[in-house]
């Protein structure tokens, strides 16, 4: 499971961006009058390719055109908003992604950078420089060191993500006039993966005896991106016989994944296919469970909210839904650039992808986009249509400079769901930069979902303040994804905290069709990653009415009489209470399964008691500032267990490898972390733990007591915000459940909808949640 050197070809070929009529701040060409011979030119030296989060120094050379530079001119390096690479600096040499510039004809330069606030988007970042004592003819020079080590520094720390064609786009104000213009023939290198550290084996979670499904294999490295610099010898062991799937497979170098297609079990139960070593035996990955039931509805897993280089993300569209199929084994998935930068031109190819990676039973797609009003007008959704060719209603036209069709614009959600009202669509609310209000715009018909998890963090309120409104939604995650990694997006070293989210649908078929029947009907559930099995059912002793459609929204909507009802049904009966049935089967130990009735935790699941508790320790911190864009709490801080010694340490969502997250001596954890709505923390495994006490001290609080007093239910330190805490609870030595079957009586209140729907949270810190079921009686 080595890494060799790789030969020069190792790394497959993949789509440039490159400028054309849709490339560019809001898919614009590049400015008519940007000849190099008048504007100047620019190279990057060394290009090639180059691992993720390396230390590297480039030299840049603007050489000054025909207009020349005057003085107090500048030229400006801009970078993509959502990469990660170093935070640029002037001044400390010795520092990592030190920078430096000169000019060949010695007038003075000053180099300033700018996180945010002097280039447009999608290039917030800028690096500025500016001339003064002087200006400079043609042929002069500027040359800028990137990472410059002369005097100590490591040099400039790449990016966690892979891309191809990362820019250094300069742009040039050769008159002083504070009007800074793209200079054509960008410089570019190549960053790509690392070595491996990890393999992934991943499966669907349900499927029909007979029915065909995929196996995917890849190994990634260390900040998640699938690598070709793996190969191994393996073999398969299964739980279930497997039709197409070979005995051994010889993993080639120079592959980022490899999917086995085709694959059938015919008999029913639960497979899991664990991958060894040829040689030694030992286990390289163990794959997600996926039952196998003669059932109604199969499980798909789709990613349906992401966005690529041609708008605010990384690499192109084709790349996009490339990596969702192949990458991530996704069944379906949809690409959701911002409107404001999508040009009619841009549309219509978003809608040539769609239909040309649609392959029904296989992969399915569906064009979309994302309606991204500010939050004073409705805020972010989500716009899925079944089929290609619609019109785009745009909530501006902030970076386009097309405005032949400002006319179908929609600037509010209301207005949206007004235009939108005789498509074949459905639209989700979601939280992003700017969070979707709910309150000030719903419509039951076409909003059938609140995106609940995402890149951007973990927003339950999203669905729970609907509740009170009187709303019937169902629950969706995904990536919001800006990396170009849908369906498996690691969150990197920047404005990222938690892993991006997935969708599981259960449908009748993995078709279009069979899909939005699925989200009409609110048939899902969504998780932080994880492809774990659920299934919640209410069972009615009475009976009861399951409605087609919501009879609030659509008074004559149809209904059947049936005795259970599943995730996502609106269910109405006479009984007082209801049996809920809960299976979940998941690829880790299951932490713990909370049963709701609302915003109320009736019972808490677990798969162990009081007395399989050992000396097992979790501390996890959680939540937000506040909805915003600024909603990142930054947790720092230790724990002491004075009085024992700590055995071992696991970390628990510490998807930033960056953020201290270890241990100090024999009994201290020290940690610097953030959360965004979503958790992370750690599992200590005590010795010594006679009179032992222990005490946490953070930026936001401390909390203390007596480690005997910690037990199966959580010890919490409040810390204001938006939900924001502390909690300490004790865990088995071991934990061997992987699958939970309980049935829970819920007595029903009158009056009012009861949202009976589950959390589950695993040990490895990714959590599920069921699309509610709404009973009223």
């Amino acid at each position: 499971m080595t890494a060799p050197k790789p030969p020069e070809n190792t790394y497959p070929e993949v789509d440039r961006l490159v400028d054309s009529d849709y490339v560019g701040e809001g898919w614009t060409p590049v400015e008519p009058g940007a000849d190099p011979v008048l504007y100047g030119h620019a190279q990057i030296s060394p290009r090639g390719r180059f691992e993720v989060r390396s230390y590297q120094t480039f030299t840049l050379t603007y050489t000054v055109g025909r207009f020349g530079l005057d003085d107090t001119g500048a030229i400006r390096v801009v970078f993509r908003a959502m990469g990660d690479t170093g935070r640029l600096q002037t001044t400390d040499p010795a520092d990592d992604n030190y920078v430096t510039a000169r000019a060949s004809n010695g007038v003075t330069l000053s180099v300033n950078y700018a996180g945010r606030g002097m280039s447009a988007r999608p290039r917030w970042k800028s690096l500025t420089v500016n001339v003064s004592n002087g200006y400079m003819r043609e042929g002069d020079t500027i040359t800028i060191v990137f990472g410059d080590t002369c005097d100590g520094s490591n040099g400039l720390k790449l990016q966690t993500m892979v891309e191809t064609d990362f820019e250094f786009k300069v742009l040039a104000d050769v008159c002083a006039v504070g009007h800074f213009v793209p200079i054509p023939d960008t410089p570019t290198i190549d960053i790509v993966s690392g070595n491996p550290v990890v393999w992934r084996a991943v499966l669907s979670s349900l499927r029909r005896p007979g029915e065909r499904f995929h196996f995917g294999l890849k190994a990634e490295d260390k900040w998640g991106n699938p690598t070709p610099l793996a190969c191994a010898e393996v073999r398969f062991e299964s739980t279930l016989p497997v039709e197409g799937l070979p005995e051994t497979f010889d993993y080639p170098l120079g592959q980022r994944s490899v999917s086995f297609d085709n694959l059938r079990v015919k008999e029913e139960g639960e497979l899991r296919i664990t991958v060894l070593q040829r040689d030694t035996g030992n286990t390289v990955a163990q794959s997600h469970p996926m039952l196998i039931r003669q059932d109604q509805y199969s499980g798909y897993w789709g990613d349906l909210h992401g966005q690529s280089g041609e708008s605010i993300g990384i690499g192109t569209a084709r790349s996009y839904f490339t990596f969702a199929r192949d990458c991530a084994f996704l069944d379906l998935t949809s690409h959701q650039a911002n409107d404001f930068q999508v040009n009619n031109k841009f549309w219509s190819y978003l809608n040539e992808l769609s239909h040309e990676f649609l392959e029904e039973d296989r992969f399915v797609t569906f064009p979309g986009y994302e309606w991204s009003g500010n939050t004073a007008v409705g805020g972010d959704r989500n716009v899925y249509f079944r089929n290609e060719g619609r019109q785009i209603r745009r909530s501006s036209h902030a970076l386009l400079p097309e405005r032949e069709d400002l006319d179908t614009d929609a600037p509010d959600a209301n207005l949206l769901f007004e235009a939108l009202s005789d498509e074949d669509c459905v639209v989700y609310a979601h939280v992003g930069g700017r969070y979707a209000d709910i309150a000030y715009a719903h419509d039951a018909r076409l909003e059938r979902s609140m995106e609940i998890h995402s890149a951007w963090g973990t927003f339950e309120w999203m669905l729970t303040d609907g509740f009170a409104l009187g709303h019937r939604s169902g629950v969706v995650c995904n990536s919001d994804g800006h990396k170009g990694r849908p369906g498996a997006s690691y969150p990197g070293a920047s404005m990222f905290g938690a892993y991006g989210g997935l969708t599981c649908f259960l449908a009748a078929s993995l078709t279009r069709d069979g899909i939005f029947e699925c989200l009409r009907r609110r048939h899902h559930y969504g998780t932080t990653g994880t492809r774990l099995f659920l299934d919640v059912r209410a069972e009615l002793a009475a009976g009861g009415k399951c409605y087609h459609d919501d009879p609030n929204v659509f008074p004559d909507a149809g209904f059947d009489t049936v005795s259970r009802a599943m995730m996502g049904d609106i269910v109405q009966t006479e009984d007082a209470e209801v049996t809920l049935a809960v299976e979940v089967s998941a690829q880790g130990p299951i932490e713990r399964i909370e049963i709701r009735n609302g915003l109320e935790v009736v019972q808490t699941l677990r798969g162990f008691s009081e007395d399989d508790l050992g000396e097992r320790i979790r501390v996890v911190w959680s939540g937000a500032e506040y909805r915003g864009r600024g909603r990142e709490t930054n947790w720092k801080g230790q724990v002491r267990f004075e009085g024992a010694s700590i055995r071992r340490l696991d970390k628990i969502n510490a998807w930033n490898h960056e953020r201290k997250l270890e241990q100090r001596g024999r009994d201290v954890v020290v940690f610097d972390a953030i959360t965004t709505g979503n958790f992370g923390g750690f599992d200590v495994w005590l010795d010594d733990v006679t009179d032992a006490r222990f005490s946490i001290e953070t930026n936001l609080g401390s909390l203390n007591g007596s480690l005997s007093e910690i037990g199966i239910e959580d010890t919490v330190m409040d810390a204001g915000g938006l939900e924001r805490k502390v909690r300490v609870f004790r865990l088995p030595e071991s934990n061997p459940h992987r699958t939970v079957n309980a049935k829970i009586k819920v007595p029903l209140k009158t009056g009012a909808d009861n949202p009976l729907w589950v959390c589950v949270t695993t040990e490895d810190g990714f959590q599920a949640w069921s699309s509610p079921i709404y009973v009223f009686r």
